[in-house]
């Protein structure tokens, strides 16, 4: 592993007039708590599953808070609870083990003004080193230093690292154990990644001191210094040089008054590197008295969709949200946020959210549980096609997962439904749960994990997995994939019960016959078919033909070789089977 000094070259000169000698100092020489940080905020009501510390406090005692936060989260894999720790901005000397349902987010107006000192870890002791499991937690929007100079984040799917400043290395897995994530965005890493054993990851508008290794499928979209992609698949690195459109995820901050807002990040195209290297004029900060904060223990569908009506924004605070009616978000630029995993449950058969097709919606950081009652949808973006454009203001979806039992048993015809046009994905995660309670064929009934209609939909990085028919559905003209990964249900019963019509199975990825322009650039595609490993399916995905659709960097594999992928794209590509694992096209 190779040692040197952090590069600021990226942070240009400029940066520091723009963001002020405060911002440089912090940067270059560490963190000192400015005045504007011993003005006493105004805490809101945030209930009792947000945690706030101050630099202030012993740091025996936060670090008390913090070991018996994680020793009840470190493997309550299904539980109810729910947590956010919120940082003040200062220095903290306390080392973070991070369990499940927690969130960790600085309050700064930058990565830096909240500077750990010892470093966060994700390991997967109670799991045997197997971080297959470490699902549903994140760090936002502060800095790390690593006690012993490298951040573990040995973590699978729906474990978003967003904003982040590390000042060392990063180590992505747990002493050799799988691990399958991944997703870091709009962060920067001083010295190298190591991913491990993890099986694939993405990489978003950040700046790397280097990466190493490499499994099936590893993306990196408008990332400087990312690893050379010449030779794919050896190793199987995919560069994406600028990121084509993106709005970074809203985060919540303490102003230099210290009162609470809400940070609003600009669209940007053609991107590169972190959004926090300059000031962009075109962001904005909100008051949390513009948003209604809900709180799972007394709210329900009725008064959050009364505050939405009203016009406020909505802060979902830690928790399980039971709805018996859809929550409405109907007015353009509403921000949903969510905090700790905020989990939404429809227990009536009724869609869990529905969004209008209006300009500037912002989902972020929120979790949509089925319930036992079917419903056709758990997230609806739109009404319907339709023709109108949201490309100068489009709907954002961040951080945004969706489960169909794993808790409890939980039926959902689809999880989400895009209708709108323009919207963009960023770390989406749609799971048929695989493990847990209420899990089986018949069980956890489902047909597509998303639909997507609208036309001009960009998503980067896009998790979908087990469902019982097409795992993804794509309607829509001119859309664009960075990042994708599936699995297929690893339950089919057999083989005459899981055909299209004479086919073998279902397609992970199903382009619509009639689309002319698409584009999907990093895939992997698997089976591990361990309820009949005689099961087969055709092809991991299928598509038209045509002169604008590209697939590029498509991998299948059969999981240890348990069933088969039989071909890649429609039939052309090697079998993925037992002997032959791995099979790609470039």
């Amino acid at each position: 592993m190779r040692s040197f000094l952090p590069d600021y070259s990226a942070l240009k000169a400029p940066t520091f007039k723009t963001l002020g000698a405060g911002f440089a100092t912090l940067l270059l020489l560490g963190c000192q708590e400015t005045e504007a940080h011993k003005v006493q905020a105004t805490t809101p009501d945030f209930g009792q599953n947000v945690i706030i510390l101050d630099p202030g406090m012993p740091s025996d005692d936060i670090q008390q808070k913090l070991d018996t936060l994680f020793k009840q989260q470190e493997s309550n894999q299904f539980g109810p609870e729910r947590y956010a720790v919120l940082f003040k901005p200062g220095v903290y000397h306390n080392k973070i083990k991070l369990g499940f349902y927690t969130q960790l987010s600085g309050l700064g107006q930058y990565p830096d003004d909240v500077m750990l000192q010892g470093g966060i870890e994700v390991k997967a002791t109670w799991h045997e080193e197997d971080a297959t499991q470490n699902f549903w937690r994140s760090v936002e929007n502060l800095s790390v230093t690593p006690d012993n100079g490298t951040m573990q984040w040995a973590v699978s799917q729906a474990a978003p690292l967003r904003r982040i400043h590390v000042r060392g290395n990063m180590l992505l897995d747990d002493n050799g154990g799988w691990s399958s994530g991944g997703f870091i965005a709009d962060s920067l890493i001083d010295q190298q990644i190591n991913s491990g054993t993890q099986q694939q990851w993405l990489t978003r508008n950040s700046t790397l001191g280097s990466w190493t290794n490499a499994n099936w499928n590893m993306v990196f979209v408008g990332v400087n210094n990312a690893p050379n992609a010449e030779h794919w698949p050896n190793p199987p690195y995919t560069v994406v040089e600028q990121t084509p459109v993106m709005r970074e995820k809203p985060f919540l901050t303490i102003n230099q008054a210290g009162a609470y807002e809400v940070f609003v990040p600009a669209l940007h195209t053609n991107t590169q590197g972190i959004s926090w290297q300059d000031a962009h004029l075109q962001d904005e900060s909100l008051p949390i008295d513009q948003f209604y904060i809900a709180k799972a223990a007394t709210d329900t569908a009725d008064s959050i969709n009364a505050a939405l009506n009203k016009g406020k924004h909505l802060l979902l605070t830690p928790g399980i949200y039971k709805l018996d009616k859809a929550l409405q978000v109907t007015r353009p630029n509403t921000i949903v946020l969510g905090l700790g995993i905020a989990t939404l449950e429809p227990v009536a058969g009724n869609v869990a959210m529905t969004v209008a097709d209006v300009d500037g919606v912002k989902l972020g950081g929120i979790l949509f549980d089925a319930g036992e009652k079917n419903c056709d949808t758990l997230l609806q973006v739109g009404e319907r096609k339709s023709a109108v454009s949201h490309a100068g203001n489009p709907i954002t979806l961040q951080d945004v997962f969706f489960r169909v039992g794993g808790a409890a048993v939980g039926n959902a015809t689809h999880s989400v439904i895009i209708n709108s046009n323009h919207v963009i994905g960023d770390n989406l995660w749609v799971w048929r749960g695989d493990h847990g309670t209420g899990i089986g064929w018949a069980s956890n009934k489902t047909k597509h994990g998303i639909v997507v209609n609208g036309d001009d939909v960009t998503m980067y990085g896009l998790f979908v997995e087990h469902f019982h028919d097409y795992q993804t559905v794509w309607n829509g003209e001119n859309g664009a994939v960075y990042f994708y990964q599936s699995e297929a249900p690893y339950d089919v019963p057999d083989q005459q019960g899981w055909m299209n019509g004479s086919v073998n199975g279902f397609a992970s990825y199903k382009l619509a016959d009639h689309v002319t322009r698409h584009t999907a650039i990093g895939m992997g595609i698997y089976c591990f078919f361990n309820e009949n490993p005689s099961v087969k399916l055709n092809s991991a995905i299928e598509a038209p033909q045509g002169p604008n659709i590209r697939f590029s960097h498509v991998t299948s594999v059969s999981l240890g070789g348990t069933g088969e992928i039989t071909h890649v794209l429609n039939d052309v590509g090697e079998t993925a089977k037992s002997g032959h694992e791995v099979s790609r096209l470039p």
